[in-house]
């Protein structure tokens, strides 16, 4: 059965945020004492006793400001509230209620979802008395918390089982092959515009300003029997210290994100090539030994006469530390090879969980050693008795040699191209562990 969501909803520096991370247990969503943090939908998976729901934080609604930006946050916030089964709508009890909650609770009405109405802050002494202020919204009885502090988000998750326990729920097949992917890079490299034009709708708030994304968002897309989730991060800037606290999270979920995804997409602006700063995220890729396909973005603006082939390799140059990683020219504004990305994701999870079986790996070690055997080092060589695989994601090789001090740089090297060149593993790091084998005496 698919779990219900949950979505909070709510004007700008409400606390919706706090609120999520208390329900989450985790710091999921930044958090600051600045209004409009938060700008594109961010989900996660609770529990609370035996009951699963899916939590939506949005960001907060000003009817006032009239940027581009605040329009494209009440879109999502919309989209939010259509796809909700239940929708907390989140209010101020501190500051009392504002014009902007009017507007809220009008949007959510429209849609008659079942809601529950929650004043946040309630810890504040004296803010029991502005309560009877929001019975204007027709809401009913506001639920009193502290989101901060977590005063009767207890009662408040009660009250959301019981709610959502009687929402119909279509049932929805599993889906066996989950593979998660984050979309990593530089700011305005088109990250987000990318992972639109791949899911067919603005699902990330796009703009020109860099930086726009600030949250790791997880968006779960199907395609065939392939389940996706995609991790839309944000922007990596070339400083050595970010200065503001929120930065400083943003790089911290993109680094998480990273760990824990399978498969990561580094996007790079076509027109400016590789810089120093793309080279230190890829190398952190390849550091956390994750599979990787490179996306040349905005291939638009690149002269038409351009030798494809010369630029790739140029690329792949500069990027020769993350080995075998195909690479893709793409344009998000035109769509220029996007369908492309998906069918290779598929082919590179395959790879990165490819099982090789022991007796065709040993024959392959036997052949490669004949054409070109280990050189003399400390007046012994290196032998190799014995291979194995003892691992996918990424694949992970164990030789049993006499000695593993008698590996060098050059010969390692050797055995990983040769792996590459029989075995495929495009685009996922392949790891080759050493150990002495039982019987052997160690060379001091």
């Amino acid at each position: 059965m698919r779990k219900p969501i949950v979505a909070i909803i709510g004007r700008i520096n409400v606390g919706k945020s706090t609120l999520f991370n208390r329900i989450t247990k985790k710091r999921t969503a930044i958090v600051e004492n600045v209004p409009g943090i938060t700008r594109d939908r961010i989900y996660a998976e609770c529990e609370w006793k035996g009951q699963q729901f899916t939590l939506v934080d949005t960001g907060g609604v000003d009817f006032v400001k009239r940027e581009e930006m605040q329009k494209k946050i009440a879109i999502q916030t919309e989209l939010a509230i259509e796809e909700a089964d239940l929708i907390i709508l989140l209010v101020d009890i501190k500051e009392g209620i504002n014009p902007d909650d009017f507007k809220v609770a009008k949007a959510i009405r429209e849609k008659n979802k079942p809601n529950i109405l929650v004043a946040n802050k309630g810890d504040v002494r004296g803010s029991e008395l502005k309560l009877y202020e929001f019975y204007e919204l027709g809401f009913g009885d506001p639920y009193i918390v502290s989101a901060e502090h977590g005063l009767n988000v207890d009662d408040l998750l009660d009250r959301i089982v019981s709610c959502i326990s009687e929402v119909k729920i279509e049932s929805e097949e599993e889906e066996e092959n989950i593979i998660k992917v984050s979309i990593i890079g530089k700011p305005n490299v088109g990250k987000s515009s990318l992972l639109n034009y791949i899911l067919g709708e603005d699902r990330i708030i796009v703009s020109e300003y860099p930086g726009t994304t600030r949250d790791a968002i997880e968006i779960i897309f199907k395609h065939n029997s392939l389940k996706l989730i995609f991790i839309d991060t944000a922007g990596l800037r070339d400083k050595a210290k970010p200065k503001e606290d929120v930065e400083y999270y943003s790089t911290l979920r993109t680094f998480e994100a990273v760990h824990n995804s399978d498969i990561v997409l580094l996007i790079l602006d076509s027109t400016q090539g590789v810089s120093m700063q793309d080279k230190k995220i890829a190398n952190y890729i390849q550091k956390e030994r994750k599979a990787c396909i490179v996306i040349l973005n905005k291939f638009d603006l690149i002269k038409d006469n351009i030798d494809k082939k010369l630029f790739i390799d140029e690329i792949r140059y500069e990027l020769s530390f993350i080995k075998n990683s195909p690479v893709i020219m793409t344009s998000a504004i035109t769509g220029y090879n996007i369908k492309k990305i998906i069918s290779k994701i598929k082919e590179v999870a395959l790879q990165y969980s490819k099982k090789i079986p022991t007796s065709v790996l040993n024959a392959f070690i036997r052949e490669i050693i004949f054409k070109n055997p280990p050189k003399y080092v400390r007046g012994n060589t290196l032998k190799i008795r014995y291979a194995t695989q003892t691992g996918i994601k990424p694949p992970k090789f164990l030789l049993f040699v006499n000695n593993p001090k008698l590996m060098y740089t050059s010969y390692h090297r050797y055995l990983e191209n040769n792996i590459y060149k029989a075995f495929g593993f495009e685009g996922s790091p392949v790891v080759i562990d050493l150990s002495k084998k039982k019987g052997e005496r160690e060379t001091i």
